[in-house]
């Protein structure tokens, strides 16, 4: 890994943050972004030890909820200033991320779930600070529509269509994103590169990398 020119991304850690010690180069990259799913159905004290365990290992982290972490784990991001969710940031000259935690709706009513046009909402609500970006990356937990990434095991597809609408209009140049554990994907949507990585504990995750051109984006296990 190419040091300070590349960021760490995974999700789906469920209170477990410790395969991340064992992926090369964490120590020495730019950062680590976290797609959702810090804990387990987990509040505050788990957010902040999961952020905690992966602050020994890189002081620069930014993450956002997913549907199994409860509202007080996105006041915790708040108050850390380190929360993805609904905003975007220039992370490089030129390139913006932007951020979408929870989940569309789901059979299991998890904590953090809500209706497709809030998702919708709140896209478009990132997507205002990193318009003007030359190159975009989205960090989604949800993954989009009929994709390899929202593919469950029965074969159906429970991603969102608001995502999917937003990436087939907009087109950044990656979309990293997980919930779906056992839908580990690397495919397009038009020009749109879209990741998951499946679980952290499973042993996936993303090197994102500046280029001349943009960002890329390698899917690696430990």
């Amino acid at each position: 890994m190419s040091n300070k020119s590349s960021w760490v991304v995974f999700g789906d850690l469920h209170s477990n943050a410790k395969p991340a010690h064992h992926i090369p180069g964490i120590r020495e990259a730019e950062g680590i972004c976290i797609s959702g799913d810090l804990t387990n159905l987990g509040k505050s004290g788990d957010a902040e030890r999961m952020l905690d365990y992966l602050r020994e290992l890189n002081p620069k982290v930014y993450a956002q909820m997913g549907n199994m972490d409860y509202p007080e784990v996105g006041e915790v991001l708040a108050r850390q200033d380190c929360n993805l969710h609904a905003r975007g940031l220039e992370f490089h000259d030129g390139v913006g991320f932007m951020g979408l935690g929870w989940s569309n709706k789901t059979p299991f009513g998890t904590p953090a779930e809500v209706d497709d046009g809030q998702l919708k909402e709140w896209l478009e609500q990132a997507y205002e600070d990193v318009r003007d970006m030359e190159h975009l990356v989205l960090i989604s937990h949800t993954p989009p529509l009929n994709t390899g990434a929202d593919k469950i095991g029965s074969g159906e597809h429970v991603g969102s269509k608001s995502i999917r609408d937003f990436i087939e209009r907009v087109q950044p140049e990656i979309c990293i994103c997980g919930h779906i554990h056992e839908a580990v994907a690397d495919e397009y949507l038009g020009s749109t590169r879209i990741l998951n990585p499946g679980m952290l504990s499973e042993g996936g995750y993303v090197v994102l990398t500046r280029t001349d051109s943009g960002m890329a984006a390698e899917l690696k296990r430990i």
